[in-house]
């Protein structure tokens, strides 16, 4: 099993429930930026920042799931989310799950955009060579949000060059970097 019960911690960024539709706001950093919440099952955990400068809030699985061996399961929260146009969710892994358990965000990070309305899912893998037991409850991925712009596509017919040109896929190397003095 993971962390015991439901996710606890730091919380101030929840304030009091909104009259309609059970939703709750959330303030994001010194940005601030309501996420509108809806609980779309009775008691799932609502997201939570776990310590003052934290930038992603926890995410808790809604529902009991055993992750065989090499398993991929659509983990759902319980939760949907209205994302401010302009914005988006970034779903991430927990680094002490990964660690301790072999249980990572498959498509890290996982990507919620500002109109999706719909229940909220943390598409999860468990690497290790034994079965990994998460409760309801268990924080399994956490939520950044983020500003994003919008591209103006421009078609050309060549591209400035750059030091990097086209190199990619490890061609500037692992070792130390150079060094310029």
């Amino acid at each position: 099993m993971l962390a015991p019960g439901p996710a606890r911690g730091y919380r101030p960024a929840v304030r009091p429930p909104a009259p309609k539709g059970g939703a709750v706001d959330a303030v994001a950093g010194p940005e601030e930026v309501t996420l509108r919440v809806v609980r779309l099952r009775a008691g799932v955990v609502l997201p939570s920042y776990a310590h003052p400068d934290d930038a992603g809030l926890d995410l808790a699985a809604a529902t009991d799931v055993t992750l065989l061996p090499g398993q991929r399961v659509a983990v759902p929260t319980g939760l949907a989310l209205a994302i401010p146009r302009g914005w988006v969710g970034l779903v991430h892994p927990r680094s002490g799950m990964a660690l301790h358990h072999g249980v990572t965000v498959v498509n890290a990070p996982g990507t919620i955009d500002a109109g999706y309305r719909g229940e909220v899912k943390v598409l999860l893998v468990n690497l290790a060579d034994a079965p990994a037991e998460i409760a309801r409850g268990d924080r399994v991925a956490q939520l950044l949000l983020q500003p994003v712009g919008r591209a103006v596509i421009v078609e050309s017919d060549a591209l400035e060059a750059t030091s990097r040109g086209s190199g990619g896929f490890g061609s500037s190397g692992t070792g130390p970097p150079a060094d310029d003095s």
